[in-house]
C-alpha cells in the first residue's frame, strides 16, 4: 500500500481533511478494540524502563493493583 502524498493532503479543503481525520482516528480506535497493540513512543518506552528499573530496585515500594484503583476511585 502506498502513502499518499502529506502535500497533496494538506492542499484539501478543510470539511474534507476533517473527514479524513475523523475516518483514520475510527480506524485506530477499531484496530485497538479488535485487540491490535499500539506501539508506545521513545518517550513512554523510557519512562516504562525507568519504572522497572525503580521497582527491581525496591519491590517493596509498589502497592497492589486492588489498593491503587481503590485509591484513584476515592480520589487520593
Amino acid at each position: 500500500m502506498s502513502t499518499p502524498d502529506v502535500s497533496t493532503l494538506l492542499a484539501l479543503d478543510l470539511d474534507t481533511r476533517l473527514a479524513l481525520v475523523q475516518k483514520l482516528w475510527d480506524s485506530i480506535v477499531d484496530d485497538a478494540t479488535a485487540g491490535a497493540q499500539l506501539p508506545p513512543s521513545a518517550d513512554d518506552r523510557a519512562l516504562l524502563d525507568q519504572r522497572l528499573r525503580e521497582d527491581d530496585a525496591d519491590p517493596d515500594a509498589a502497592i497492589p493493583w486492588a489498593t491503587a484503583r481503590e485509591h484513584l476511585h476515592r480520589g487520593q
